[in-house]
């Protein structure tokens, strides 16, 4: 199986577990030179630097043009694009204008989906963006989930690699934090649902479960660690994925 992990700029590369892929947020508020930088660093360490390319936070074309350049520049070969959850900062408002203006050329592309849905998108205009996406992409990676059901369904309509995003070892009480956060419904509905049964708020849950239930489907999975990248190093490490 092969698994990518995320990070943020203040994110101690020391610390990184023996993992491939490592993507870099643009958050809102965040500097593309920044990351450019962070992307640098993780070059110099063996690693591949996956940058996110958030079209909202990126202010013009030139901007976009400095940021590519500065990855190209230090070694990336692979980027993430997606429209990214805050207000556009500048004239972008969707990841597929950053795709149509043709400058990730020879790079690897991936897109986001969204198998649990989005709360500030319909079902049917997400299945249109995807369409509209794909011609663009190599790969795509999913929002986190904790039900296997979504997944399935999801990956067995796509035509391009899926990389299925999963949570790191956390408590139950941060994960309902951040299904609340990004409007995770299904994963919400999981959790709540299974609150008193086999779940302890205060104990950690590891994505072992999900992993065995969908490896059928897909062996790419993506990270989120949300603040727990000593946790989700130590569940590599032990399973022997890292």
């Amino acid at each position: 199986m092969n698994f990518s992990l995320e990070i943020g700029l203040k994110t101690d590369l020391s610390n990184l577990p023996k993992v491939k892929n490592v993507y870099i947020t643009l958050l809102p508020g965040e500097d593309f030179r920044q990351v450019a930088n962070k992307a640098k660093e993780l070059t110099n360490l063996g690693f591949n630097p996956v940058p996110h390319f958030s079209a909202r936070s990126i202010k013009n074309l030139n901007d976009l043009k400095d940021y590519v350049k500065r990855c190209k520049d230090g070694g990336v070969k692979q980027a993430l694009v997606i429209g990214g959850s805050a207000q556009p900062i500048g004239d972008f408002h969707s990841s597929l204008q950053l795709l149509k203006t043709g400058l990730f050329e020879g790079f690897r592309i991936g897109i986001a989906g969204h198998p649990d849905g989005s709360p500030d998108i319909s079902d049917s205009d997400l299945e249109k963006a995807m369409s509209d996406k794909k011609p663009y992409a190599d790969y795509i990676v999913t929002q986190w989930l904790m039900e296997p059901e979504p997944i399935i369904k999801f990956v067995s309509k796509q035509t391009i690699p899926v990389h299925v995003g999963i949570t790191g070892p956390m408590k139950i009480s941060s994960l309902l934090k951040f299904a609340n956060t990004v409007g995770a419904k299904n994963s919400i509905n999981f959790i709540k649902s299974n609150l008193g049964k086999t779940f302890d708020l205060l104990r950690p849950k590891d994505p072992n479960d999900l992993i065995e239930k969908v490896k059928s489907v897909t062996n790419n999975f993506h990270i989120y660690t949300f603040g727990g990248l000593k946790e989700t190093s130590a569940w590599l490490m032990k399973k022997k994925y890292a």
